[in-house]
């Protein structure tokens, strides 16, 4: 695997100017110290989104975002942490000198190898659509026919792959491209037993295949020919190394930022679907180009939003085969809307046939969520059958079965009974059926006697469901049984979180900052805590990276942790460091002088001690008064109460130096 050396992720690092950076996407205003602007990230009216230039971090207090200029690359492109640096490397002209194995270099130059054909074969495609006398007459005139503006076809690199049986191969071939990569992409096919090679996109259209990033990895061509029966309509890339069909949507790479501004993503079935919105001014769209929906496609969706609106057009035998889709998309976790057109009608000759306006208030008019749009598609085939009713609602109880979100099934259900007249607890009881069904399915074959069609004799038919039903109850008994104690301690883990909390995010800001000559902050912090065990995970992590870094000779800087290869570190310490408010100027007009915390480090740091100090006092009291009920030796009890004693004592001074006032 090639590593990317740390003095150059340093030098990157160093060199990557985050308002720049950040400035490449959105429009960024000053506003105090730092800038700010609307967040790329989820859809807002107001600016959240907050850029700190000194710190060299972006901060988004709607979404929680956060990050360094490796980060913003990360979220924005959706990029791995190495293609990020890429990324920044290349924009700043910085050369990466990569330590590769032998069996590395050769792998990724293969890959290059194929991406470099694939942008070659796209480039050919392009210039035999607007150069070639055959493009100009059988291709350009198609396109125009579809409605698209010469700012479409250039903003997707359409082309045209001529009606010949090897221009393209030849034309690679003298170019230098290797055959096996022209066989690998599926651009050539290659019969070995007749010593034979040809194009395989011939007299067609074309539409190039990008991935998130932007780099060609395959095509779909549609072929313009109406006499011959034989040719299919549309052919598409072979899988490759480049391209998996699984993974891509078409349109993504031009769609992931309009997806993220409007927090949805419109999914059509075609390229011409994909072109037209866009063309309409509906850039958050892509499509599954033909295939069924996969599990991974709909990942790809879920990096940029949880939201997904459908659009079919009014064909009922194509939507009941495209529902599936529907239910993984549910598994995945997103939100599912649908919108249906006219029977007859696409997305593509609808928006050509009302005009981007009309096509827009469709959308708005009759998105509909699932629940709503699959009641009334059942509904209608089942009509007075009760039987095909019965039938319709348990596979509505099905697909609410997928949603991972409990709160979310129990709204979808209540909405279910309404909609179909029926008392929800049954379609709970329903649900239940489903989901022990499910975990008895998951779980290994253990005898005959087990399964769902033999259940011991003892039990009547429905049992499940009353299994299901006493389960709940004993669950709900329970819960409030120690609904008081559990929410007393939430409150007391939560203050001594706040507590740890503070105490990283000082050493964070202020590691370097004297408290007295010769003596750091985080020196000073780090020392007088030597004892303390931090309960809370990411602090307890953080806590001992920098009593680490401390031991190693080394001040702990934020910088550093924020390139940590732990996502969770790399976002809290981004968290740590970010500020939402700053003081208004006027309070200086007025002569007002507010100290910031930066210039009282010294009386800060020893605060923040004492606080997490005197938590932990408090929380090991508790544990100790917990423990008298249980004591029955009188030593032990004895041993107990001199240390709640001393303890209660070392509370009060803690108390006295911060000036707070213990009750008896």
């Amino acid at each position: 695997m090639a590593l990317i050396k740390k003095e150059v992720v340093d030098q990157i690092i160093l060199q990557a100017d985050i308002v720049e950076v950040v400035g490449d996407f959105v429009s960024l205003k000053k506003k105090g110290q730092n800038m700010w602007a609307c967040c790329p990230f989820h859809h807002e009216k107001s600016p959240s989104f907050s850029v700190a230039p000194n710190k060299g971090i972006y901060k988004c207090f709607g979404c929680g975002k956060a990050g360094n200029s490796v980060q913003f690359i990360m979220d924005i492109e959706g990029t791995s942490y190495v293609e990020a640096l890429k990324y920044l490397a290349k924009k700043y002209s910085i050369d990466i000198e990569e330590d590769q194995s032998p069996a590395a270099v050769q792998a990724q130059n293969e890959r290059d190898s194929l991406y470099i054909l694939s942008d070659f074969a796209k480039k050919y495609y392009v210039n035999a659509l607007h150069k070639h006398d055959e493009g100009q007459s059988i291709g350009a005139p198609y396109f125009k026919q579809r409605g698209l503006s010469a700012a479409t076809i250039q903003k997707f690199e359409l082309g045209y792959s001529l009606d010949s049986w090897d221009d393209f191969t030849k034309a690679a071939l003298e170019k230098g491209y290797q055959l096996k990569y022209l066989e690998e992409t599926g651009l050539t096919i290659v019969r070995q037993e007749e010593g034979k090679q040809y194009d395989r996109f011939r007299g067609r259209v074309m539409f190039p295949i990008q991935n998130v990033s932007g780099r060609t990895i395959g095509f779909g061509a549609r072929t313009l020919k109406t006499n011959d029966k034989k040719s299919p309509k549309y052919v598409n890339s072979p899988e490759s190394p480049i391209y998996h069909k699984s993974d891509v949507l078409y349109g993504m790479y031009q769609a992931k930022q309009a997806i993220r501004q409007e927090d949805n993503c419109y999914l059509v079935e075609g390229y011409l679907d994909v072109l037209s919105l866009h063309q309409g001014g509906i850039e958050n769209v892509v499509a599954s180009s033909g295939t069924s929906l996969t599990e991974n496609q709909i990942k790809l969706i879920g990096r940029y939003t949880k939201n997904i609106t459908v659009l079919y057009d009014g064909d009922p035998a194509g939507i009941k085969a495209s529902l599936r889709g529907i239910d993984l998309i549910l598994e995945g976790g997103l939100n599912v809307n649908v919108v249906l057109f006219p029977d007859g009608d696409d997305p593509d000759s609808y928006i050509r046939k009302v005009g981007d306006t009309a096509f827009k208030e469709h959308l708005a008019k009759h998105s509909q969520d699932f629940i709503s749009f699959k009641s009334e598609l059942y509904a209608q085939e089942a009509k007075d059958n009760p039987v095909k009713k019965a039938d319709a609602i348990r596979e509505m109880v099905v697909s609410i079965a997928k949603i991972p979100d409990a709160i979310k099934r129990s709204v979808f259900l209540k909405q279910c009974s309404i909609l179909f007249g029926i008392d929800e607890q049954v379609l709970i009881s329903e649900y239940n059926k489903i989901h022990l069904t499910e975990q008895k399915n998951s779980r290994p074959q253990q005898s005959q006697s087990s399964s769902y069609g033999s259940a011991p004799a003892s039990y009547a038919p429905g049992s499940f469901e009353e299994m299901a039903a006493e389960a709940e109850a004993a669950a709900a008994a329970e819960a409030a049984m120690y609904e008081e104690e559990d929410q007393q301690e939430t409150g007391q883990n939560d203050l001594l979180r706040t507590r740890e909390r503070e105490v990283i995010r000082f050493i964070l800001n202020y590691a370097d900052k004297e408290v007295e000559e010769g003596l750091t902050a985080s020196q000073f912090m780090l020392g007088e805590l030597e004892d303390i065990e931090f309960k809370t995970p990411i602090y307890k992590k953080l806590f001992e990276l920098c009593r680490l870094k401390l031991e190693q000779g080394f001040l702990p800087t934020a910088s550093e942790f924020m390139q940590h290869e732990e996502k969770e570190i790399r976002t809290e310490v981004v968290d740590l460091l970010s500020e939402k408010y700053e003081l208004s100027k006027g309070w200086a007009v007025h002569e007002i002088i507010v100290p910031h915390e930066s210039d009282l480090v010294s009386y800060g740091s020893e605060r923040e001690v004492l606080r997490l100090k005197w938590r932990n006092v408090q929380l090991m009291i508790k544990d100790q008064m917990d423990t008298l009920p249980r004591l029955t030796d009188a030593q032990e009890l004895d041993k107990t109460l001199r240390t709640i004693k001393a303890l209660k004592e070392f509370e009060k001074q803690i108390a006295d130096l911060l000036g707070i006032v213990v009750s008896r």
